[in-house]
């Protein structure tokens, strides 16, 4: 869930970098939004002889008054993990804050190094995946990275056999896409973690978080109204956590990695994490960046079958949205007018397909 300033709505001013005095003089910007694609890859899985084809579709978002803006999302692909032919890791990280970029490239690179040392990893994947995550964290602190507000949300999928292990810190997401005789149903395999979560609302307020929106935060709502709808009606203006006594970090989030501030009021980087036992009647999923799914729900995203692979499908939608039958189904003012606001997001997509 972004905001206004990215993740992390602040009122501190960024570090100087020794250049402040001086006007930027912008670059000209020659397209609206950049799309990178890698080509269609395959990975077998001989224990249970079935293979994974796969791509990845990165969006560099399109923002007017801020063109040079970096693009802070990375993922992580790595196949045949402790060189076992049956073990498959695949991450997506958005990063957020100043230095949310170095953020997600060191939480990338460090969680799928320390699951990749683990030798308990087969014996207890649950137990591997938290240290791996908690690891990383606290190496995250002790870098040089500066984390007090940047950080990253991380949604990682580990690929044992037949067996998935989806392992969820903040609000990117994984669904996969599930055969139901004629109909192709959406099954979450994560859960936003976010303050419109209650079970996630009263554990940071028992942390010590302020849980405003901005317009309360600010002062022209009233602060006192606790409740906020839901995600997809609130998501311009999200209930935010807040210090006690500051307006920030104002994270839209509850868990994440790095963001040393924002720990100190309840946002952790344990993760949640579920397990899904695949079937042949799992068609393919998909692990993204909330700059996706803070548009289009998963059904919609699990609609969209009618492509070899997902990340050519959104490639295509972003470019020539009407092109698609399955538009009507969902209305079209409602698609187009999400679908332009897609095309300003910083956007990261990983679909797997399962072929049997």
């Amino acid at each position: 869930m972004g905001c206004v300033h990215g993740k992390c709505c602040t009122r501190y001013p960024s570090s100087s970098d020794g250049d402040s005095g001086r006007r930027r003089e912008k670059r000209p910007y020659k397209c609206k939004h950049i799309l990178t694609q890698r080509s269609l890859e395959l990975v077998p899985v001989p224990s249970h002889n079935f293979t994974l084809q796969f791509s990845v579709l990165t969006q560099h978002g399109y923002y007017p008054d801020t063109v040079e803006r970096e693009n802070q999302d990375s993922f992580c692909i790595k196949t045949q993990l402790q060189g076992n032919p049956n073990i498959h890791f695949f991450g997506v990280f958005d990063g957020h804050g100043q230095y949310g970029a170095e953020c997600s490239n060191f939480v990338k690179d460090r969680l799928v190094e320390r699951l990749a040392n683990d030798t308990t990893l087969l014996d207890d994947p649950l137990k591997a995946y938290n240290s791996a995550f908690l690891a990383t964290n606290s190496e995250l602190h002790d870098s040089e990275i500066d984390d007090t507000m940047s950080g990253t949300t991380a949604i990682t999928v580990l690929v044992v056999g037949d067996t998935l292990y989806v392992a969820n810190v903040g609000d990117s997401r994984a669904v996969i896409a599930v055969k139901d005789g004629d109909r192709i149903l959406a099954e979450d395999l994560s859960e936003d973690q976010t303050p419109f979560r209650k079970d996630e609302y009263e554990r940071v307020k028992l942390c010590g978080a302020r849980v405003l929106s901005v317009d309360q935060v600010e002062g022209l709502k009233d602060p006192n109204i606790q409740n906020w709808g839901d995600e997809y009606s609130q998501g311009g203006d999200p209930p935010r956590l807040w210090v006690p006594d500051g307006m920030y970090p104002g994270t839209a989030f509850t868990r994440s990695v790095g963001d040393s501030t924002a720990e100190k009021i309840g946002v952790i980087a344990v993760p949640e994490i579920s397990v899904v036992r695949l079937t042949c009647n799992h068609l393919f999923f998909v692990v993204a960046s909330d700059g996706v799914f803070e548009f289009l729900s998963s059904r919609t995203v699990v609609n969209m079958r009618n492509m070899q692979i997902l990340g050519m499908l959104v490639l295509q939608l972003l470019e020539n949205p009407t092109s698609f039958g399955w538009i009507m189904k969902i209305g079209p003012m409602i698609l187009q007018s999400s679908l332009y606001r897609l095309k300003a997001c910083l956007i990261q997509v990983l679909v797997l397909r399962i072929m049997k």
